[in-house]
């Protein structure tokens, strides 16, 4: 007995080594989020227009959107140590290669599709490692503590690299977070691993009940028959488009619409702290009011928020620094949700077997979503000359996104739902998730 508890603490111990190693790869590419700094620095000798500016970054986030079902689909093949070493080298390569250029061509190659397969290619794995070590009453948290490194990313990077520039110019900051993005990453690569075919997770609550003989793995080609992968696949779409309209264009917004030039750069990091944050605390509260709750409540409180920020202005009294920070972080967290909560729900609904690939169908729609949402938002303001009908297109989607969610039905048999994070009747195993008897 006392052997099987040892054993037991040994393998618990070991899945919070993967969790800290995924999320620590995670924060380290937050180079992504650099680029607001990288674009601001580029010389104007350099002869590049607008267009090509925005270029490399378009590039890297939908490559990195597609990439993440690459990754997932390797990921049982050659295991999470080697798709996240991968991913590490091709991240720093496109860090380094983009030092040693002035063109936007091979920035758009290097920085856009080098470092975006490599971002892909470590999100896709860290996540879904990580989850296969815990019990289904923690895959909320877990899923949040990974992915909240990658939010966390521009409170560390933005400061740094604007400082790295001043110190040693716009080239060889590129080249040296390169370098210590590859090692870093590498390096913790090999801290992850799957658990043994014979693992047993360790049974910490009631709600594990839910893990019954009869639960359904789904291949991918599978959840595509599935009227509710459509159902996740707009909602995250729709959800997650309409907080990357806003951080997109926070800084504009708090210059020009709210007035406040002087705090714009705090705000980026206040948001920044909101998603890292909001993605650990949704994804805990999903493991204790289930996961469609928790969606439909960042739903709707998003709308809310956006509605808030569109009635400030420059002589609005709600146009002070304290209460933008609040409504900035808020924002960033109910973001956030969306990012911590659409893994696990697609976990839930799908099983534990495919989760990387099956997740990266699913994350298609954030890169989609985003940019889409984010050019209507730019033809509104082009078109009326600020954001105002591009706010209210976002609650209503948000709102939308909040009808569907709370239609939707797990794809998974009676007797095997774990209704997005409650208990349901059934006899209890201790087996691993998601794994086909």
């Amino acid at each position: 007995m006392e052997k099987h508890n040892a054993q037991e603490q040994l393998h618990v111990n070991k899945g919070w080594i993967v969790t800290i190693a995924g999320t620590i790869a995670l924060l380290a590419l937050g180079a992504l989020y650099s680029w607001s700094v990288i674009r601001a620095n580029i010389p104007a000798e350099w002869g590049w227009a607008e267009t090509q500016k925005t270029l490399p970054y378009s590039v890297a986030v939908v490559v990195f959107s597609i990439m993440t079902l690459v990754g997932g689909r390797l990921l049982p093949r050659f295991g999470p140590r080697w798709i996240v070493s991968i991913g590490g080298v091709l991240c720093g390569l496109g860090m380094i290669f983009s030092s040693f250029s002035n063109s936007p061509w091979v920035y758009s190659v290097a920085f856009g599709v080098l470092l975006g397969s490599g971002i892909g290619f470590v999100y896709a794995t860290a996540g879904p490692t990580a989850l296969r070590w815990f019990p289904p009453s923690k895959a909320g948290l877990i899923s949040g503590i990974v992915v909240g490194g990658f939010g966390m990313g521009s409170v560390w990077v933005a400061p740094l690299s604007r400082a790295m520039i001043n110190a040693f110019g716009l080239q060889a900051t590129m080249l040296y977070l390169g370098i210590g993005m590859l090692v870093v990453v590498v390096g913790f690569a090999q801290l992850l691993k799957l658990p043994p075919d014979n693992y047993v997770k360790p049974a910490v609550s009631l709600k594990d009940a839910a893990v019954i003989a009869n639960r359904v793995d789904f291949e991918p080609k599978k959840i595509l028959k599935t009227w509710q992968f459509y159902i996740l696949w707009i909602t995250f779409a729709l959800g997650s488009g309409a907080g990357l309209m806003v951080i997109g264009n926070l800084a504009s917004i708090v210059a020009d619409q709210i007035g406040l030039v002087a705090v714009s750069a705090i705000a980026v990091s206040a948001l920044a702290i909101g998603n890292g944050s909001g993605r650990v605390l949704y994804g805990f509260l999903s493991d204790k009011i289930g996961r469609k709750a928790v969606l439909i409540i960042a739903f709707v409180f998003q709308a809310v928020l956006i509605l808030i920020l569109r009635s400030i202005n420059s002589g609005s009294p709600l146009a002070n620094v304290p209460f933008l920070m609040g409504l900035v972080v808020l924002i960033g967290a109910n973001y956030g949700a969306n990012l911590a909560v659409f893994p696990v729900i697609t976990k839930d609904y799908y099983g534990q077997q495919y989760l990387a690939m099956n997740y990266g169908l699913v994350y298609t729609a954030w890169g989609l979503g985003g940019f889409m949402i984010s050019q209507l938002a730019g033809t509104f303001k082009d078109m009326f000359g600020d954001f105002n009908h591009a706010y209210l297109m976002a609650a209503g989607i948000l709102l939308l996104a909040a009808l569907m969610m709370a239609g939707i039905k797990s794809p998974q048999p009676k007797t095997a739902v774990y209704d997005e994070g409650k208990l349901d009747r059934g006899p209890a195993l201790s087996g691993d998730a998601g794994v086909s008897p």
